[in-house]
């Protein structure tokens, strides 16, 4: 896989940064989540193929086991606010001293400099202040946060693996690592490149949920069908608006693409009564013929077994019988591979003394680190691990 014998270090966090290592070693890196020694239990949903050891790192010695580690890895990911890492004297000026190889990524939601460096955030915040939420949600209603995919994934975990493989890009020709300032505002805000840049567009213009591709159009929104379900229209242009009349049953009379503003609800009414006359398989078999841009809305479990997913091999099911994405995008030569597939997350220290062995330290030493609490090995019934 691409990243063979890449080794990283991720400090274990939440959900922004354990995507970053997952994207990492799916595409096949060596990923170590470093977790707190007091911990009880991980809530990482997306430890697979990691390994996991667990290290106090307000000991000086789990400082040094930890900066020591750092001198023979090619990555580290650290999620937490600015100035921790500094506290525990494992800044980047620090490690990257010992290691000039070292790329120091650091995700966080508002970066390392400006007035909200040390301020607390979730994905809500950090889509807020990017300036993309004011575009997400329906007429005359709040804007509608997206869950948190949009400034914890797209601009956060995935935003810094670019950016890490880019920064290894760049170490195989000068040799020297650098430090990533990997924010979520600014990821937020660099994803949605398109809404910033096409603003002069005429289908924008209206306010938030009026415009053609915000449900101000009858012709690119959600409807309901007899059981419940739902059908995703996109037909935007007129030939894939020409397949929807055509599959709806109805004519451009009956139904016109453009409408002023005062007939847009009148049309969608229309569509809303047509959808509801049948169940979302049936549209679903109608518009399989159709070149219309009209699809299911599939639930999680759904989307793994549609026809077209399972053909491409989108999905996986992992150990947990869970439905998992495959890694993307597909490349020719060294393809990723989900870990979910195959391994399960991992308890935490349950790799501790295989990994600290791994990076020379030895038996005894490894011993003396757990005796002393700075170091914990898991001993669950799944996950014996003894000295």
């Amino acid at each position: 896989m691409a990243l063979k014998g890449i080794k990283v270090l991720e400090l274990a966090g939440l959900a922004p940064a354990p995507l970053c290592g997952a994207i990492l070693a799916d595409f096949g890196a060596n990923v170590i989540r470093v977790d707190k020694h007091n911990q009880a239990m991980s809530l990482d949903a997306m430890s697979h193929g990691k390994r996991s050891i667990s290290l106090n790192l307000k000991s000086p010695t789990g400082v040094k086991i930890l900066r020591q580690m750092s001198k023979q890895s090619d990555v580290i990911i650290e999620p937490f606010r600015k100035g921790v890492m500094e506290k525990l004297g494992l800044g980047p000026e620090v490690l990257m001293k010992d290691n000039k190889r070292l790329i120091y990524a650091r995700l966080t939601g508002y970066g390392q400099t400006g007035p909200l460096a040390l301020k607390a955030g979730h994905d809500i915040n950090y889509a807020a202040i990017s300036g993309v939420l004011s575009m997400l949600g329906r007429d005359n209603s709040p804007p509608t946060p997206p869950v948190n995919v949009l400034a914890d994934f797209a601009g956060g975990g995935l935003m810094c693996a670019f950016g890490i493989v880019m920064a290894l890009l760049e170490r195989s020709k000068s040799g020297r690592g650098q430090v990533i300032d990997s924010s979520m505002v600014e990821g937020a805000a660099y994803v949605s490149s398109w809404l910033f840049r096409s603003q002069w567009l005429p289908i924008w213009g209206k306010g938030r949920g009026q415009n053609s591709l915000d449900t101000g159009a009858h012709y690119y929104d959600t409807y309901e069908t007899k059981d419940g379900g739902y059908m995703a229209v996109g037909s935007l242009e007129p030939q894939f608006y020409d397949q929807l009349l055509l599959g709806l049953g109805l004519t451009e009379e009956e139904a016109p693409q453009n409408v002023s503003d005062a007939k847009s609800e009148e049309m969608r009414q229309l569509l809303r009564v047509k959808f509801l006359s049948k169940t979302r398989a049936e549209w679903t078999e109608i518009f399989d013929q159709l070149d219309a841009c009209v699809t299911p809305v599939l639930d999680m479990s759904e989307a793994a077994d549609y026809s077209h997913n399972k053909a491409r091999g989108s999905f996986v099911i992992d150990k947990y019988g869970l439905p998992v994405p495959n890694p993307a995008p597909i490349l020719s030569l060294t393809p990723g591979v989900s870990q979910a597939a195959s391994k399960l997350r991992p308890e935490i220290g349950q790799h501790t003394q295989d990994v600290l062995l791994e990076y020379g330290f030895s038996g005894e030493e490894i011993k003396g680190f757990v005796d002393e609490g700075v170091a914990r090995i898991c001993d669950s019934e799944n996950h014996p691990s003894k000295l």
